[in-house]
């Protein structure tokens, strides 16, 4: 993003100065900055896996990064701080952009990829916060969703491996995939310089005998430790 953006970005997350409608504006600005096909070291050698939890009026986030062959853990960070921005449907990237961000600025080794627990694409206004995280600090993203924002989709077969097409306003839009048996499918699609071919491919090969691929689970699990030890 130029500087001008990134400073609206820091606006939008002061609520004396938030106004949805720009918010809005700047969520079309960032679809529109998306690029959709790999832009990335690939197949990658590292990815990292981006999650936030909230206690007390405090976010903490984590970043965990993982040798992509196999999945040894080489680096993690976390940091918490106050936020005050309300939980508003569609407008999450608002909540957690900032902290997520500054979490990946601790980070001494450049993850190939990130793994996002947020939807890319796959949103009403085609910019979750995998995206406008990817947009704004340059970098491959890729959305990892347990629940469904918009969008129509065919139930995988209950098959490991096994997705199937989201589609939105006549756009393929992400991908329902089944990463484990009899367990619900999570929605993948693009964040930023990530095609849906790779980003299905990169959940697929991180996943091992949990629903989640390993770069998620253990930053999730890292979130919870931070935001009950942290005060």
């Amino acid at each position: 993003m130029k500087l001008k953006e990134k400073k609206n970005f820091q606006d939008m997350t002061n609520l004396k100065t938030f106004n949805i409608e720009k918010a809005r504006e700047l969520q079309r600005k960032i679809a529109k900055k998306v690029i959709l096909y790999d832009d990335f070291l690939n197949p990658p050698q590292t990815v990292a896996g981006l999650d936030v939890s909230y206690k007390n009026k405090k976010a903490f986030a984590v970043a965990v990064i993982l040798d992509y062959k196999n999945l040894k853990l080489l680096e993690n960070k976390s940091i918490s701080m106050d936020i005050k921005f309300p939980y508003i449907p569609t407008l999450l990237s608002f909540r957690e952009v900032k902290p997520l961000s500054a979490v990946i600025e601790k980070l001494e080794i450049k993850p190939d990829v990130f793994l996002v627990d947020a939807h890319g694409i796959a949103h009403p206004y085609f910019s979750g916060c995998a995206s406008h995280l990817g947009v704004s600090l340059d970098i491959p993203t890729i959305g990892v969703a347990k629940k469904k924002l918009v969008g129509d989709y065919n139930n995988p077969a209950n098959k490991k491996g096994t997705w199937t097409l989201l589609k939105y306003q006549d756009q393929i839009i992400g991908a329902v995939l089944r990463t484990k048996k009899d367990c619900k499918p999570l929605f993948i699609s693009t964040g930023h310089k990530v095609s849906l071919k790779s980003a299905l491919k990169i959940v697929i090969e991180t996943t091992k005998k949990y629903k989640h691929p390993e770069p998620l689970r253990l930053a999730h699990l890292l979130t919870k430790k931070v935001s009950t030890t942290k005060k």
